[in-house]
């Protein structure tokens, strides 16, 4: 059994523990990649108000294997059709192996179920591995960044879900 069948997915708070690993490496992968500190990274990560990504409009899910956090991502609300993904994530011992793509798929599974019918997501222009797993996952890059996106993400993608209306 591939360690992507092992995986097991439970939707977390954003100050759980099992949300924290996660955060915390993200914030010093960006802060590298990105020519800041870790500290003003990870209050960055955390500047969102944390009720955006809970039930009913979003949720924080964290791919277990083992019982430890290994990836992990999370939705909110851009419009009435829409999610946005954020903060989609594996820890870097874990990374090739397929588990942010099963957590994509999950996170879809879940907004599907939400009823949206598209989904937005945003990268920054100094991560390729990410514009790669989604162009593989069937995101279509867009022009220009989102309309609104405060955080100025350069690299805007667009996923048309199944259903009425898409």
């Amino acid at each position: 059994m591939s360690t992507v069948e092992q995986l097991s997915f439970q939707a977390v708070g954003r100050h759980h523990r099992l949300a924290e690993p996660l955060l915390a490496e993200l914030a010093v992968e960006y802060a590298h990649r990105y020519d800041s500190t870790v500290d003003r990274v990870a209050r960055w990560l955390r500047s969102a108000p944390a009720a955006e990504f809970e039930p009913p409009d979003g949720a924080l899910v964290i791919g277990l294997l083992s019982g430890q956090p290994v990836t992990g991502g999370a939705f909110r609300r851009f419009d009435a059709h829409t999610a946005e993904l954020k903060r989609i994530w594996t820890d870097s011992r874990h990374r090739r192996r397929g588990h942010a793509r099963a957590l994509l798929a999950e996170l879809e599974r879940r907004i599907t179920a939400r009823g949206y019918r598209r989904i937005y997501l945003t990268t920054g222009d100094r991560q390729p591995e990410a514009e790669a797993l989604d162009r593989a996952a069937g995101y279509s890059r867009l022009p220009k960044p989102l309309p609104g996106d405060e955080e100025g993400y350069p690299v805007a993608f667009l996923k048309e879900l199944g259903g009425p209306g898409s």
